[in-house]
């Protein structure tokens, strides 16, 4: 079975929630059909470090609003907030069902460059969702860097409940604020990740300039598993449509069966 998912490369209005997610919300109205909707990191504030002013609680009007999304267009709506738990800051990826329910995903690697790891605190698992038989790891932003935490670790019929060994995951969906100065290590690492894992890679990220002069060139990409660029869109906005191949996915992995001879780890 095949999967649509459609890519939002918006610039976004700095941290202001109520002009963000207007200006989101006719974007999504205006599509068509598709299955999974992804927006930027950080899609209702830009990419702030006042946590203190612009968080919200999972049960917030930010959240409510993607609940409403999905729901009204029967999609499956992904992008990170910002979000206050437990006295804690969190980027926190959000993946809205169309039946209100979620999943979370907390941004591992904090960008410390930025002061990320000063304002926010870390998540500590991974989350890969499931749609219509595909599994997808969700990742934000400068988890892009490290490798291990997107490596895929082969599922052997011990660990599943019947069939033969496979990969853990299909897709690969990173949402970010990556800007212009670092574009070609956001290519880069986005057809390494697809390359090395044999799976397909969707990175989503803005345009414009933030509130702090930061200017984003987008470059958001579809990459297929054997690294080959599907879709591509630099310094302009755009929503695009793409559907991704199971078959492909499979012929690609028969073919080449790298992913058998990975390293069996753990993650802490």
């Amino acid at each position: 079975m095949s999967l649509q998912i459609s890519i939002i490369q918006t610039p976004l209005y700095w941290e202001d929630k109520t002009a963000n997610l207007e200006m989101l919300q006719q974007k999504i109205e205006s599509i068509s059909q598709t299955q999974v909707v992804i927006l930027p990191e950080m899609f209702s504030t830009g990419f702030s470090m006042k946590p203190e002013l612009l968080a919200e609680t999972m049960d917030g009007p930010t959240v409510q609003w993607m609940k409403d999304i999905a729901a009204k267009k029967k999609i499956i709506l992904t992008g990170s907030i910002i979000i206050e738990e437990d006295g804690h800051y969190y980027n926190r990826l959000i993946w809205m069902l169309p039946t209100r329910q979620y999943g979370s995903y907390d941004k591992r690697h904090l960008f410390a460059f930025a002061k990320e790891d000063e304002h926010y605190t870390a998540g500590n698992k991974r989350f890969i969702a499931s749609v219509n038989g595909w599994k997808i790891n969700l990742q934000v932003c400068y988890d892009l860097r490290f490798p291990v935490w997107a490596r895929q670790n082969a599922l052997f019929p011990q660990e599943q409940s019947s069939g033969p060994a496979a990969p853990e995951y299909d897709v690969l969906i990173n949402v970010a604020n990556w800007p212009r100065r670092r574009s070609l290590a956001w290519k880069t690492l986005l057809q390494a990740r697809a390359i090395e894992n044999q799976c397909y890679v969707a990175g989503v990220n803005r345009v414009g300039e933030d509130g702090n002069h930061i200017d984003y060139s987008g470059d958001s990409m579809v990459i297929d598993p054997l690294g080959r660029i599907l879709y591509h869109q630099a310094d302009a906005e755009d929503l695009f449509t793409i559907t991704l191949s199971r078959e492909k996915l499979q012929e690609v992995r028969e073919q080449f069966p790298f992913w058998k001879d990975g390293d069996a780890f753990t993650l802490y």
